[in-house]
């Protein structure tokens, strides 16, 4: 069994692009002196579901590129589903560095709107399709 180097350098990508929002959000906390929570503070709003929102879905899918690297050794399809999630992330982030983003705000670029679309949508179906294919390696 090899070490899933796919899975643990999208992991490493992924750790540093977190704690980079967690620090961009905790400076904003600071500067607002705000706590817990967001208050009516749109900015930290967006700020915190760009760092919360790479917590919910890039620790499972990393572990899940993991075994299937594992399994297959690696493959140009752990390869690809790693690849694809990323791009899907820094999407997602695009789209949250700014308010048009994450607000829909009215004469909203639609670039933004576009890359919070491909975003959500990136991460949704290379998930699915990594479930899937771990599904298929485990039956194999």
């Amino acid at each position: 069994m090899e070490f899933p180097t796919v899975a643990a350098t999208v992991g490493a990508i992924l750790i540093i692009a977190q704690q980079i929002f967690m620090m961009i959000t905790g400076t904003h906390r600071g500067t607002v002196s705000i706590g817990v929570g967001v208050g009516d503070d749109k900015q930290l709003e967006r700020k915190m579901r760009r760092h919360g929102n790479l917590a919910e879905n890039a620790a499972i899918f990393i572990v899940v590129l993991g075994f299937a690297e594992m399994l297959t050794g690696g493959t140009l399809i752990t390869t690809g589903l790693g690849v694809a999630f990323l791009i899907a992330r820094i999407s997602h982030a695009v789209a949250f560095s700014s308010l048009s983003g994450s607000h829909g705000q009215e004469n909203s670029a639609r670039i933004f709107a576009l890359c919070r679309l491909f975003g959500a949508l990136g991460t949704g179906l290379s998930g699915i399709i990594l479930g899937l294919y771990l599904l298929y390696l485990l039956a194999s």
